[in-house]
Formats: C-alpha cells, structure tokens, sequence
C-alpha cells in the first residue's frame, strides 16, 4: 500500500512540475523589439546601409507588449517572397516604443509616426526624408492576420524604382 502511495505520490508531483513549466513557457512572449537600443544610433546605420546599396530604410514602430507588431514581423519574415522583397529594396530596422522607452525624439522626427496606432511601418529615403507612413490596419487581412497581396503592394508602391520619375516618362 505503502509503495502504491508513494509512486502515485512521484507521478502527481511529475504533473504538477511539468505543468508548472508548460505555463511557464506559455507566458514567455516574443521579444523582437530592443527596449534598450539606441534607435537614432539604428536609424543612422540604417541610413548608411541604405544609401550605399540604393535602397530605402523600412521602420516597424511598435513594442513588444504589441500583439500585432508581434504578428506582423512574423509574418513578413516566415513568408519568403515578402521576406526577399524587403531584403532586395529595403533597410528593414525596428524601432521601440513603449513605457520602457517611448523614442519621443525619434517619433518627432518620424512626424509622430505612433498616431496611427501600432506597429506603424514608415519608409525614408536614404537621407532621411520620410517618404509614406503606413496604418498596418489596411494591411490586414480580416482574419485575425495579415495579407500577403497588401503587403506586397505596399512594399512594391514605394521602393526607389517605384519613386524614380524615369519610369513614368514616355520616351
């Protein structure tokens, strides 16, 4: 009786750690955004980089307590044609804001970029100009993600071949 108590004593005791650590793996959340980066630091090199290779800078807004920032990170880097898009034609850097650190000079210089709500993706050009701020909302698919057709859309309508005027005059 003694041995019987004892071993549902070890496999009870075995559940309850385990389920403990199920949980505890659970409330790990992704962390793709660096609270503590400099962001003009990130920002400037992203601009380097970005003028040396002819392309535009890419700025996801949002923070880590941001269900959808979260959402659409992983959705444009697991989808291969999004993720070789934004490789070819942009500087892709995220940039936090959150209670930790808000950025507030950086969002000033962006033209406040945190008013359409989060994540908030904005394109400069090499030097800094901001080209367009995007409300990831009209990305959105409808079902609880994003769409893959929008987002390359998006990503398309404003890279440096979409804003050189050569390809709009007739010769």
């Amino acid at each position: 009786m003694k041995k019987q108590y004892f071993k549902f004593l070890l496999i009870f005791m075995g559940l309850v750690f385990f389920n403990l650590m199920l949980l505890k793996a659970q409330d790990k959340k992704p962390t793709i955004y660096n609270v503590e980066a400099d962001a003009k630091a990130d920002l400037k090199a992203a601009m380097d980089k970005a003028g040396k290779e002819g392309k535009h800078v890419l700025i996801q807004v949002g923070g880590n307590w941001c269900k959808w920032c979260i959402k659409f990170h992983e959705f444009v880097k697991k989808d291969a044609q999004i993720d070789s898009l934004i490789n070819a034609d942009y500087v892709f850097i995220l940039i936090n804001y959150s209670k930790e650190n808000r950025n507030l000079e950086l969002m000033k210089q962006l033209e406040y970029p945190q008013r359409f709500g989060f994540p908030v993706l904005v394109i400069l050009d090499a030097e800094g100009m901001r080209l367009h701020t995007q409300d990831s909302g009209f990305l959105e698919s409808g079902n609880d993600s994003y769409s893959k057709e929008k987002i390359m859309t998006f990503l398309k309508c404003w890279n440096t071949k979409a804003l050189d005027p050569k390809n709009y005059i007739s010769k």
